[in-house]
């Protein structure tokens, strides 16, 4: 039986982060996730948006963010567990033992960064739309360029929905933004550069049908409380209603809201040895921000670690002296 110092769970941007801190305090560090990659939604769901809030970057695609972070990873030799999801953790006097889908792993201190768990795009409430999905129709951007000289309708009315809108309008030959009502959910800023775009703005519409052959070329749209119906030929719609998440640790045995664990100002949980950092966490006055998750990555590291062993200083030296060029 194998013991690491430190299990992360969960590879998000607050996971990836506290490995690369745990390799600099040269703990043994394995990092479970479910998705098949490292980077969470940042790289599953956002990798062409850009992130304007992380410091010492005045914007940063969320693709390029990721790649930092594993540029970072490779200075250590970590263990990676991708495709696996973490059932259930049971403490041990010594250990803690990770119950998975593929099997059992055992660790001194385990540290959640599981961001707002595992998610689903809401998706269109329209029967047999499936068939298009991959075929004109998306609920994930991985690639602008794919969209290039085409025609583009994008459904939702939050921040992601209009900044799509906006990153495709000088590159779709038409952009249309659909929404069900007369005023978006989003950052004035955003709202105020939209209206100044060449975006095609239709509201309140909501899609009533979507139709073509093999691919999806036609998009049926109805007036709220209306009678005026649209139909706009296309050849791609976007669909950005959300994501429904679910973080399914009730049995774990830790005080947690379906929103997330209670953690104190050391970054612990209710349990011993489990800490906790990023999205998932809760305590007064949190800010659910990419950067705070990169202060609390290292808090956690190193209280885990100071559980372990006492002898493990929480304040450690700074990186400038731990790195040589």
């Amino acid at each position: 039986m194998e013991i690491y110092d430190i299990t992360i769970v969960g590879a998000g941007p607050s996971g990836m982060f506290s490995a690369f801190y745990a390799g600099m305090r040269t703990a043994k560090t394995k990092l479970i996730d479910s998705l098949p990659q490292l980077g969470g939604q940042l790289a599953t769901l956002y990798p062409e948006k850009y992130i304007y809030d992380i410091p010492g970057y005045p914007k940063i695609k969320a693709g390029e963010l990721v790649q930092n972070l594993e540029k970072q990873l490779t200075t250590f030799n970590h263990q990676y567990c991708l495709e696996e999801t973490v059932l259930q953790i049971e403490k041990h006097e010594d250990y803690l033992e990770l119950i998975t889908d593929k099997g059992n792993h055992y660790s001194k201190a385990v540290i959640l960064a599981l961001g707002n768990g595992s998610f689903q795009p809401r998706k269109l409430s329209i029967p047999d739309s499936e068939r298009f999905e991959g075929n004109g129709l998306d609920y994930f951007v991985t690639d602008l360029m794919k969209y290039a000289g085409r025609k583009v309708a994008i459904a939702g009315g939050g921040d992601s929905a209009i900044d799509w809108a906006l990153m495709l309008e000088p590159i779709a030959s038409e952009v249309y933004l659909i929404h069900r009502r007369p005023e978006f959910r989003a950052h004035e800023h955003s709202v105020n550069k939209l209206r100044a775009s060449s975006v095609n703005i239709l509201t309140p519409y909501v899609i009533q049908d979507i139709s073509g052959e093999k691919r999806l070329t036609e998009i049926a749209l109805q007036q709220v409380k209306g009678d005026e119906s649209v139909s706009l030929q296309v050849d791609s719609l976007i669909v950005n209603y959300g994501f429904s998440s679910t973080l399914n640790i009730k049995e774990w045995g830790l005080k947690s809201t379906r929103q997330g664990v209670f953690v104190t100002s050391d970054m612990r949980t209710s349990i011993p040895g489990i800490y906790a950092c990023g999205d998932v966490v809760l305590y007064d006055g949190k800010v659910d921000l990419i950067a705070t998750g990169f202060g609390e990555a290292p808090t956690a590291v190193n209280n885990a670690l100071h559980y372990i062993d006492p002898k493990n200083r929480t304040q450690p030296a700074h990186s400038t002296s731990l790195f040589k060029e």
